[in-house]
């Protein structure tokens, strides 16, 4: 898990901006780790995490889109059911509310599997804390001490 700077720019929902602001992303080499798009009428919200923010906010600058960077934390989550929802748990049980979130099938480095989760908190670092307890963040059950599993033979 990281801290990580999103990007947030508001388009004119019509065929083609989206398009045009990724070509331009792209033609600059800018790549990104995570993507959201969300409708809201006439105009349309694109959140998406570069991997340099400095060259992506450029290269918007350069096609006139305005850009607001926010905090938020990247979490690995496992390919198993009920993980996303292990993390949400944790969070909630500190208080700790979601403002949004969103996932990319983008694996972190030596992860083979599961999604990265983009998380926007009330409190980043007091998240970040919580979800660092006991390795991973999406853990199935806690490990009881002194228990060993049991292999079939």
């Amino acid at each position: 898990m990281q801290m990580a700077k999103q990007l947030s720019v508001s388009l004119v929902n019509k065929p083609g901006r989206l398009s045009a602001m990724l070509g331009a992303l792209n033609k600059e080499k800018v790549s990104f780790r995570a993507l959201a798009v969300m409708d809201s009428g006439e105009r349309g919200t694109v959140r998406f995490v570069p991997d340099d923010i400095d060259s992506a906010k450029k290269v918007l600058e350069k096609i006139s889109i305005n850009c607001d960077p926010t905090d938020v934390l990247l979490v690995e989550v496992p390919s198993h059911a009920g993980a996303f929802r292990n993390i949400c748990e944790k969070l909630a049980a500190e208080h700790l509310n979601i403002d949004y979130a969103y996932c990319s099938f983008y694996a972190a480095r030596g992860v083979r599997s599961g999604a990265l989760a983009v998380i926007k908190v009330n409190d980043l670092v007091k998240a970040q804390q919580v979800l660092s307890e006991n390795g991973t963040a999406a853990r199935r059950t806690p490990r009881r001490p002194g228990r060993r599993p049991v292999h079939a033979r």
